[in-house]
């Protein structure tokens, strides 16, 4: 009961009329955001951040939150129309929504993915609202030994789990943490590699700028360079009657449904994992569960509602480790963990004591808009077909000219402008090296909470080491931590033995 009073409570703050506009531009912006190739979450909500200091705080992460929950709907709208997923979360929806489309059913695939990531989002927002309060009592009983197990834990999951290079992997963690440590000493105000005593990078480097360069210039360069010709978009457009018939097909799929919804929840609520690997592995148990299979691949409904149900799952159960413990479940909660730090909110149990009302007001407006996102989303699909054909010259200097704008806002420095500008050139060439960036910036935003819990632990206990492997969490933690470090060492001599074994004798 204690939970649905503080929910009541959350509603009156998440439907304020300034909040309830914010939900609905966040959503509208989300879903545009999506839709268009080479954007989505993680871009949208670093170019949109900046924009953020106009509002209250609470307001901020309730805006971010929602472009992301439309970002989640929107990526479904180009991998059917075009063929071309808005991001690597819609990456299983094209399997079978592009031969939808191509076979004349392209309003039935978007009906499909609209109302498939309703029910993911819905069925996740209850999760979610039910784990909290649990999640974030059993945080209480962290110090600092035990955080600093925990943020470990969730690098090495980006190691164990993350299915990028694991070299590659644990070099772009550690370059996260160097940058970390640039500006003042947290002990003793001791400059540290401020690079030839340059006075902007005293402050430290800001996650903001990192983000809005790696993921917004960078990504725009890599575009121009990927994108050789337009695409071709698929008409689409949808009538009462198909809407109808679209609803009536969705209800034979409550089981896909249902298992994309908690499959998708709990693998978002791994730190690395996120909505891509859960909307590929619901897309491969909705394949292997279905009574035809080979018809997946060539136009199944089943293969456009799996993907579509877990993604956006695990977009709301990615959010649920970031407020309770502060370590995010996505790239797209890395930022928005780096926002809440820059409004002076600090993500974890006791953000639930000293602001409950930010807390209940963010999680109330998870369902608003869920309820916003799927009725927008039918409305504007004739929309976004028009918006998709808008020539990518245009978005790409729209995109650079929020980066330099975001970048600079802030902190009003030039400094800020030419690290974006040298973030987003570095970030252009580690994409073409096949570095992953999600660990770059997470690095970056957990580096400082890493550090100051370590050396909090070693003063408190004298400098004691085994500090660490005292205490019954924080070992648990390590633990984990080095099971997942050496995951991919095993899955290695896996592969050779049965390499061995299968080779012919001689």
């Amino acid at each position: 009961m204690e939970v649905l009073s503080l929910l009541a409570d959350g509603f009156a703050t998440s439907l304020s009329p300034l909040n309830l506009m914010i939900v609905l531009l966040g959503v509208t912006a989300g879903l545009f955001i999506g839709a268009m190739p080479g954007l989505g979450s993680v871009n949208g909500v670093a170019i949109v951040l900046p924009l953020t200091f106009i509002v209250p705080p609470s307001s901020a992460i309730i805006l971010l939150a929602a472009i992301y929950y439309g970002a989640m709907y929107g990526g479904a709208v180009s991998s059917v129309l075009l063929g071309i997923p808005g991001a690597s979360t819609a990456v299983a929806t094209t399997f079978d929504g592009r031969p939808m489309a191509q076979k004349g059913e392209a309003g039935l695939a978007l009906i499909a993915a609209a109302t498939a990531s309703f029910i993911g989002g819905t069925v996740s927002v209850v999760l979610f609202t039910l784990f909290a309060v649990p999640l974030a009592d059993l945080a209480l009983a962290f110090g600092p030994a035990e955080e600093f197990a925990l943020v470990l834990l969730a690098f090495t999951t980006f190691v164990g789990l993350g299915g990028d290079d694991v070299l590659k992997t644990i070099i772009m963690i550690c370059l996260g943490l160097v940058l970390s440590t640039v500006g003042l000493d947290l002990i003793s105000g001791q400059p540290r590699l401020i690079f030839g005593d340059l006075p902007g990078f005293y402050a430290g480097i800001s996650f903001l700028v990192l983000a809005i360069g790696v993921y917004g210039v960078g990504e725009v360069l890599h575009t121009i360079e990927t994108s050789k010709s337009a695409p071709q978009v698929t008409p689409a457009k949808l009538t009462f009657s198909e809407l109808a018939a679209g609803l009536k097909a969705m209800n034979r799929l409550w089981k896909t449904m249902s298992i994309g919804s908690f499959l998708g929840f709990f693998v978002g609520m791994l730190p690395a994992a996120g909505a891509t690997p859960a909307s590929l592995m619901a897309y491969g148990i909705a394949r292997s569960t279905s009574k035809e299979p080979e018809t997946f691949g060539k136009g199944n409904i089943e293969g456009v509602a799996a993907p579509e149900t877990a993604n956006n799952a695990a977009s709301t159960g990615s959010l649920l480790p970031m407020l309770t413990l502060g370590i995010p479940g996505s790239p797209t909660t890395a930022l928005l963990l780096g926002g809440m730090v820059m409004w002076g909110l600090m993500p974890g149990p006791m953000l639930f004591i000293e602001q409950p009302d930010f807390v209940w007001g963010l999680i109330s407006s998870l369902y608003t808009a869920n309820f916003a996102a799927v009725a927008i989303n039918l409305a504007l699909i004739p929309l976004f077909v028009w918006a998709l054909r808008m020539p990518f010259t245009v978005l790409c200097a729209l995109v650079l000219i929020l980066c330099i704008v975001g970048g600079f806002a802030p902190s009003q420095k030039m400094h800020d402008v030419w690290l974006i500008a040298a973030f987003g050139f570095g970030g252009y060439l580690l994409r073409k090296a096949d570095y992953p960036l999600a660990p770059l910036v997470l690095a970056l935003v957990l580096g400082p909470l890493m550090e100051k819990s370590f050396r909090q632990t070693l003063i408190a206990e004298q400098g004691n080491v085994f500090a660490f492997v005292e205490r019954p969490l924080s070992a648990t933690f390590i633990c984990i931590a080095l099971l997942f470090f050496i995951l991919p060492l095993l899955k290695h001599l896996r592969k050779v033995l049965r390499k061995d074994v299968s080779a012919p004798a001689e």
